[in-house]
């Protein structure tokens, strides 16, 4: 999913699960940027020292996380909307 389709889906998905973008290559000014160039309304933060990734073994992007009660699941790669309604829904 490119950043307008995530931003659709943080729309879609309301409260049922929160949409944080996590950036950890670049500048903060790069990182401004890309949130403003794509309009994105949900929460963004810089993870330039990697502590996020490394928490949630992430080793490159596309990355999804999904968090529930401390527990989580970690997907690589390209996910179309109906995998992360899936993922999100399993999740609980």
């Amino acid at each position: 999913m490119e950043a307008p389709s995530v931003e659709a889906l943080h729309g879609e998905l309301g409260d049922t699960a929160a949409v944080i973008g996590v950036a950890w290559a670049g500048s903060e000014a790069s990182y401004s940027e890309f949130v403003e160039r794509h309009g994105l309304s949900f929460p963004n933060i810089d993870d330039t020292a990697g502590e996020i990734y490394s928490r949630y073994s992430v080793a490159s992007q596309p990355a999804w996380v999904f968090v529930r009660n401390g527990e989580h699941r970690t997907m690589r790669g390209v996910l179309t909307p109906d995998e992360v309604r899936e993922a999100v829904a399993a999740a609980g």
